[in-house]
């Protein structure tokens, strides 16, 4: 069972230091959250069309995770999903594949490392 992400501040750690990956017209980010539950947030722009296209899209997407989350075994964690222009012309079981292999790949990748030399390089110039 998915829940939602409601506090601000998980979106900001998802932001700031999630796994990100992206196939097809979705991005999905992701971060272990310590839980034991998968709470899932939808960041719909308004670039994808008026309120009655987002929130069609948002209850499509919802609908995709739970499928989603019938396949796949999921890590417990946050994912924060971010469709593309092209989302809202994917048929449901595209929407499902593509959704299925976009949170597949967030959850495989490492988590970030901030003590990269790029991160140091740059507190060093500023």
């Amino acid at each position: 069972m998915t829940w939602r992400i409601t506090d601000r501040s998980t979106f900001d750690v998802l932001r700031r230091s999630g796994r990100r990956a992206r196939f097809g017209s979705i991005s999905v980010i992701f971060v272990e959250d310590g839980g034991d539950r998968i709470r899932v947030g939808y960041a719909v722009g308004r670039r994808l069309g008026g309120a009655v296209e987002r929130n069609r899209l948002r209850r499509r997407m919802r609908a995709a995770v739970r499928t989603v989350e019938l396949q796949v075994d999921l890590n417990p964690g946050a994912y924060l999903v971010l469709p593309g222009k092209d989302t809202n012309h994917l048929g449901y079981e595209d929407l499902v594949e593509t959704l299925k292999e976009a949170m597949r790949r967030a959850q495989a990748q490492r988590p970030p490392e901030f003590g990269a030399e790029s991160d140091r390089d740059a507190t060093q110039r500023a």
